[in-house]
């Protein structure tokens, strides 16, 4: 078990992904101040929209860990990050802090491991012609991992237009072969 500040957003980057982000708030500003001294990252979850914030019920309980790769000072004036995320994690509790900072006790959720036998081609293929197609999605990924068949399941779940509660699903499932054929009946 392990403490962690939590970033909460409608949208989810997992592992290997990457996401740029605009820090405002000052309790960001701090989160994101205090991971990068101490080079130790926070986590981002996604928000349930039917949670009840008061009771921090309004934050999903699967999140992934990022760190800071990249930071800049922006036009307007606000900071400007680039997050990489590193692994998955479940949040057991979450406590507020006296800025609003949420801080979650958290464990490790087990990594997808690679399965030889599950045919991803389709679903590569339509990634790699997103990526094509959208320059600012392929300008986050100089190296992107086409035949990394894990990496291209994450991706294809931060991207989806899907409920934030059919993304916690999918992401808590102990393999991706479900995940998969979902994929390939949606880009048939």
């Amino acid at each position: 078990m392990f403490t962690l500040p939590l970033f909460p957003l409608s949208a989810h980057v997992l592992p290997q992904g990457r996401m740029a982000l605009r820090i405002f708030e000052p309790r960001y500003i701090r989160m994101v101040k205090e991971a990068c001294a101490a080079q130790s990252g926070f986590g981002i979850c996604m928000l349930n929209a039917k949670g009840n914030k008061s009771l921090n019920e309004h934050i999903y309980h699967v999140g992934t860990h990022v760190k800071v790769i990249d930071f800049d000072m922006l036009n307007d004036g606000l900071l400007g990050i680039t997050v990489e995320g590193d692994r998955c994690f479940s949040i057991q509790q979450i406590e507020t802090e006296k800025d609003g900072l949420r801080i979650g006790q958290c464990s490790w959720l087990p990594t997808w491991q690679a399965d030889p036998g599950t045919d991803i081609s389709l679903v590569k293929q339509r990634l790699i012609d997103i990526f094509d197609k959208y320059p600012e999605i392929q300008d986050m990924y100089p190296a992107p991992h086409f035949e990394d068949p894990i990496w291209v399941i994450y991706r294809w779940l931060e991207l989806l237009p899907v409920s934030a509660e059919q993304k916690q699903q999918f992401i808590q499932q102990r393999d991706y072969v479900k995940t998969v054929d979902f994929l390939t009946q949606l880009v048939k």
